[in-house]
């Protein structure tokens, strides 16, 4: 499932455009703290960005700058500034849309959509999560840290996505027999042990100990 942010200070704007990205089935994060951005950007790991210009403490070109000095993830700027400067500086900071207020929900949704197809359809070789200096190559299922990197298993390339896409959060067994059962990846429960205890070794085996920590009776967390 995709995963939006959006960074917008009106609260009902925020809420309808959140309402109507759950119910095309996109996951969503609705930022609250505005001085906090870029913590609450790593924490959420999301797959695109929906800024508003006028924020509070810093505007958006401010922290599109942050976001991109750390991340590729598509950046679509809302405003009701209808300034060409200010639909250039935007691209310049290097957002990759920009839809004026009032906006149409459906042309919206669209975009995200658009965005999200041009950016994930195709692997891209530099489309990485990081965590703990271990470097997570999605183009080509391989982890690294430091100078040593190892292949992933789909099995584990799928478990490893979801639990970095979650950093801090508990992800259930259940979360992640459903998330494999999702993409076609058939497992019981005790495959799913020698499936995550391998991905525990291969690991280890670059040099990051504990990297998945097992919560009994609850699941796994990165923390």
């Amino acid at each position: 499932m995709f995963r939006i942010m959006i960074i917008e200070d009106d609260e009902k704007i925020r809420a309808i455009v959140a309402d109507a990205l759950r119910k095309w089935q996109y996951d969503v994060i609705e930022v609250s703290s505005f001085d906090r951005v870029l913590d609450q950007f790593a924490a959420g790991q999301p797959h695109l960005v929906l800024m508003d210009v006028n924020l509070p403490m810093y505007d958006g070109f401010y922290w599109c700058q942050q976001i991109r000095s750390v991340s590729k993830v598509p950046i679509l700027f809302l405003s009701s500034r209808n300034q060409n400067m200010d639909v250039i500086m935007a691209i310049n900071m290097g957002a990759d849309d920009f839809v004026q207020k009032p906006f149409d929900l459906g042309v919206l949704v669209a975009k995200v959509s658009a965005l999200l197809r041009r950016n994930y359809t195709y692997q891209d070789e530099s489309l990485q999560l990081v965590h703990r200096q271990l470097i997570f190559h999605l183009s080509n299922s391989s982890v690294q840290y430091g100078d040593r990197s190892t292949e992933l298993s789909r099995n584990e390339f799928i478990m490893l996505q979801t639990m970095m896409r979650n950093i801090g959060k508990i992800v259930s067994r259940d979360d992640l027999m459903q998330v494999l059962w999702n993409e076609e990846q058939f497992i019981d429960d005790n495959t799913l042990t020698v499936n995550v205890n391998r991905l525990r070794r291969k690991i280890a085996l670059l040099g990051l100990d504990d990297f998945i920590v097992t919560r009994k009776g609850m699941g796994y967390i990165i923390e």
